[in-house]
């Protein structure tokens, strides 16, 4: 099963597949687009595992605004599960996936956006002290959520 129901489960599975290169991304994943699917490539390609990190709905509402998220976690992950990318899918309730990071036994690659600063990325300092590191997914399409819901009168 790709989806996994708490962090000790994901830590468990880690921990089976010590000589595996874990990469790690997450985000709120609501209206899957292109983008969504260029950067789990790109996150794919640099390891063995790629767990994916989800905002929980109310995580969503807190960064993104009360009319969102247009899916709920559930259906979002799995969504998340059933493309070909993506090993793991779990969520978390914080705003940023750091706790969650701090849970993985080893977490070799981290990739984020390269619409963030690497100095923004909250969660760069603690995988770097782990000896991972963290790798911008160069963005090519100007797609995104929230663009795709303003287009459609819904942001």
């Amino acid at each position: 099963m790709k989806i996994l129901k708490s962090r000790d489960e994901l830590a468990r599975r880690i921990e089976k597949n010590a000589g595996a290169r874990v990469v790690f991304t997450n985000g709120v994943f609501d209206l899957l687009h292109g983008g969504h699917i260029e950067l789990l490539w790109f996150a794919r390609r640099q390891g063995d595992i790629l767990v994916v990190g989800v905002n929980d709905d109310e995580s969503v509402r807190r960064l993104k605004g009360p009319s969102r998220p247009v899916f709920p976690l559930e259906e979002r992950m799995e969504i998340l599960a059933a493309l070909k990318p993506v090993s793991w899918v779990v969520h978390f309730a914080e705003d940023t996936p750091r706790d969650l990071i701090r849970s993985m036994p080893r977490l070799d690659v981290l990739v984020k956006g390269g619409d963030y600063p690497a100095r923004e990325v909250s969660e760069y300092r603690e995988v770097e002290a782990r000896g991972g590191r963290l790798l911008l997914f160069p963005i090519r399409t100007r797609n995104s959520t929230s663009n795709i819901l303003s287009k459609l009168g819904r942001a």
